[in-house]
């Protein structure tokens, strides 16, 4: 029903910037995207939120990522950014993108996830 396709994962410095991107692909025009974000996991960790953002603009980030990332969409498209300036090595993780499906049901779906390496 929905596709995800992440993009624009890398190998950087501390202080580098990346930007990922995540096109949707949505199979039937009756389905409808609500949020759609950002999630990250590192090695032995649990997939924590890193920035979410709906369909109406509202976002949401990790205390952790605050005033580094910027998350953006295109309705349009379906598409979802994260502009990730000032990283650290702690940033390191696979990034996911994540979309929720609000109708005509509730569903939840997943990128296969971009790997992200900082290094100091």
């Amino acid at each position: 029903q929905v596709q995800l396709v992440e993009s624009g994962g890398g190998l950087v410095q501390a202080e580098g910037t990346l930007r990922l991107s995540c096109a949707g692909t949505i199979s039937r025009s009756l389905f409808t995207i609500d949020t759609m974000g950002w999630y990250r996991q590192a090695p032995g960790s649990q997939r924590d939120m890193v920035a979410t953002i709906t369909s109406s603009g509202s976002t949401n980030y990790a205390d952790s990522v605050k005033g580094r990332f910027t998350i953006s969409r295109d309705n349009a498209k379906n598409t979802v950014y994260l502009q990730m300036n000032s990283l650290k090595p702690e940033d390191t993780a696979v990034y996911y993108c994540y979309a929720r499906q609000v109708r005509p049901y509730e569903a939840r779906y997943w990128g296969q996830g971009t790997q992200v390496t900082v290094s100091s």
